[in-house]
């Protein structure tokens, strides 16, 4: 007859034993486990490294590529705006190293710059927009007449494309008096800045910066949009450049490329932040004095690299 203390013991070893049992499958599970997250460690590990190596040759062939085009960039634009003047408009984000690398191609193309106007931030501010359509008017040449669109963009290049492109027969379209009550008029109200000796000339491009961002980004890039696409209108050409991200979301750039109208006859390239997009920017304003448009650069909505190579 089995005693109760027996019983009690052989009911302790058998706890005991699944106790035992518990610990050691649990060590040989964990071993296992661990082993398994070792093994996918090396290998994530191996992974970042390749990609850390593939990322570091790729940045190495963009700086040599960009090297190239900064060294050829002369030699490929020579010639290319011959007897032709161009003026500068640029916007507040626009960065002044992309400003002088197109300014110094232009040159090399032959053409004449006739000086920067600088729009400012509160040209795009929504908040200032009345403001602005108020101050247009105001300070409208007689000879001049302003866009029926009520937007601030298309009323300000209605007013300021007249100022700085002669028309398209080559003749000023506001008298220098004129030209400078406006513009010192603008710039009292905060929203141009005009460099020294500015006047006017055939073509026009329009730099901006990259990606437009925080409160009213839709706003604002459409304004500097719509902008470029009325000093388009006014003269023999112009292009609107930007930096890598203007043709995305809500970038400048962004806004033209959405309508098919618009990109017929306003040239864009969104790559003016490397040497080889400023060289593009000189070729498609070489394309601009001939009649010709397109959508140039490396974002997914551009139509190509770059303008097909003239010939005759």
């Amino acid at each position: 007859m089995i005693s109760l203390r027996n019983h009690v013991i052989s009911i302790a070893a058998v706890f005991l034993a699944l106790a035992v049992g518990v610990v050691l499958g649990s060590t040989s599970l964990s071993n296992r486990v661990l082993g398994g997250l070792a093994g996918d460690r090396a290998n994530l590990s191996k992974q970042v490294t390749d990609l850390q190596a593939t990322q570091t040759d790729l940045s190495g062939r963009l700086t040599d590529a960009d090297r190239y085009a900064l060294a050829t960039g002369p030699l490929a634009v020579r010639g290319a705006l011959d007897g032709k003047s161009v003026v500068l408009v640029t916007t507040a984000d626009a960065k002044t190293t992309d400003r002088d690398g197109v300014a110094a191609l232009l040159r090399a193309a032959g053409a004449t710059v006739t000086g920067e106007l600088q729009l400012t931030d509160a040209f795009t501010d929504p908040t200032k927009s009345d403001q602005l359509r108020s101050l247009v008017t105001r300070l409208l040449p007689a000879g001049v007449q302003l866009p029926t669109a009520a937007d601030p963009g298309t009323l300000a290049g209605g007013l300021i494309g007249p100022l700085l492109l002669l028309d398209k027969s080559g003749k000023p379209q506001a008298s220098p008096d004129e030209t400078a009550a406006a513009l010192t008029g603008l710039a009292s109200g905060g929203y141009v800045r005009q460099g020294q000796g500015l006047h006017a000339a055939q073509l026009a491009l329009v730099l901006t910066g990259g990606a437009v961002s925080g409160n009213a980004a839709a706003d604002r890039a459409a304004v500097i949009a719509r902008f470029a696409i009325q000093v388009q209108r006014s003269g023999a050409g112009a292009v609107l450049a930007g930096r890598t991200g203007s043709a995305d979301n809500f970038g400048p750039l962004a806004v033209v490329r959405a309508d098919g109208a618009t990109t017929s006859v306003l040239s864009t390239v969104d790559d003016v932040d490397n040497a080889a997009g400023q060289v593009v920017a000189v070729l498609a304003l070489r394309d601009a004095a001939a009649g010709k448009a397109g959508s140039y650069g490396t974002a997914g909505n551009a139509q190509a690299p770059a303008p097909t190579a003239q010939t005759g």
